[in-house]
């Protein structure tokens, strides 16, 4: 409990309250649409931690992507959204444990802070490749799955594999495709709403998750900042 308590003591005044109210608007959503799928709301509310402590550079947030990938990975399964389902238990999870090694051994210091990397052409140029052949090898799998909405689905894969790519490669860019990714999964969970209003509290989450990763952006780029100041002292 100690350690919990540590860890929330840690981020700032600003980050609790983003915190405090981008959970609280996902839980006032999840009891006033009647939504019954207690999957939902855990991991609405994990990804929302996640994403304020990947904000600051903290490795715990990867621990908590990697939970959040597998109760979201059950929600999507439940809307046959299945490029969603097998992103992110397929493939969400296991960048995120390879993240979550990268960021442990490239820490500032003797901080938990992650250490920001600068992105080479190679390194853009080989991302977003792997990215489309990616995308383009899920469409033809999910359109065998029938799987609902393939265009957004596909869509969202792209933008899964190219953030969770720059995430491992520590690019404060991670956040801008989180962000990408958000919107699809907005767009994604509209439509499910319109069958089915349970499905409101996703678009509620997702867009919390937008606002959390355009913060994220936002800090990385001090980090990037501060963390050259701290690297020139040193020479």
């Amino acid at each position: 409990m100690n350690k919990i308590k540590k860890l929330f003591l840690s981020l700032t005044l600003f980050e609790r309250l983003l915190w405090s109210i981008s959970v609280s608007s996902v839980i006032i959503s999840f009891f006033a649409f009647g939504s019954d799928n207690a999957f939902t709301l855990i991991a609405s509310v994990i990804g929302l931690t996640a994403l304020v402590f990947c904000a600051k550079g903290h490795p715990v947030g990867q621990v908590l992507i990697i939970a959040f990938s597998v109760f979201y990975g059950i929600v999507s399964f439940g809307q046959r959204y299945y490029g969603e389902m097998i992103t992110y238990l397929g493939m969400s999870t296991p960048m995120a444990v390879m993240a979550l090694v990268s960021w442990l051994r490239n820490t500032v210091g003797d901080s938990q802070e992650v250490k920001v990397n600068k992105l080479t052409k190679k390194h853009i140029t080989v991302v977003f490749l792997l990215s489309f052949l990616v995308s383009v090898g899920f469409y033809f799998i999910l359109e065998a799955l029938g799987n609902a909405s393939l265009i957004t689905s596909t869509v969202s894969v792209f933008t899964s594999f190219l953030a969770a790519s720059l995430t491992f490669l520590r690019s404060p860019f991670y956040a801008l495709a989180y962000a990408s990714n958000d919107i699809v999964l907005i767009v994604l969970w509209i439509i499910a709403s319109v069958k089915d209003i349970s499905g409101i509290p996703m678009v509620i989450c997702f867009t919390m998750f937008l606002i959390n990763d355009m913060y994220g952006f936002i800090n990385w780029q001090r980090m990037k900042k501060r963390q050259q100041l701290f690297f020139d002292e040193d020479l």
